[in-house]
């Protein structure tokens, strides 16, 4: 079955960059949808960006600009490359697959019935 594992995480000061990387295995879907979520302490997950089998991608508002999200389909590796982090950008980060997802905009707001999710990796901004 599908696993996602996350690295990348860390503790940087307020306007530093961090890079992470979620590696995808036993991905034999065709569609599917890409993408980072992030959960802080007791606040409702949200996502973050995501990336769709076009390569469309989707940002919350609250990180457009600052964070890009890719995918190296060579090595099944999806990124996001966060910049000028703020303490609000602290959180447990978590990489997500979708299946049968069409849009990375929809990703942002949709659920689906067959989605993946890895550990996650801690992000802390202060």
């Amino acid at each position: 079955h599908v696993q996602l594992v996350e690295s990348g995480g860390g503790s940087v000061q307020t306007g530093g960059s961090l890079r992470l990387s979620c590696q995808a295995s036993s991905v034999t879907y065709s569609v599917y949808c890409m993408g980072w979520f992030r959960q802080a302490p007791k606040k409702e997950r949200e996502a973050v960006a995501t990336l769709d089998k076009d390569g469309d991608t989707g940002y919350a508002d609250s990180v457009k600009g600052r964070f890009t999200v890719s995918k190296d389909n060579t090595k099944n590796t999806l990124y996001l490359q966060m910049n000028n982090l703020q303490p609000e950008d602290t959180a447990m980060y978590y990489c997500h697959l979708a299946v049968n997802c069409y849009s990375a905009f929809d990703f942002l707001r949709a659920t689906y019935d067959r989605t993946y999710r890895g550990q996650g990796t801690q992000v802390t901004v202060s």
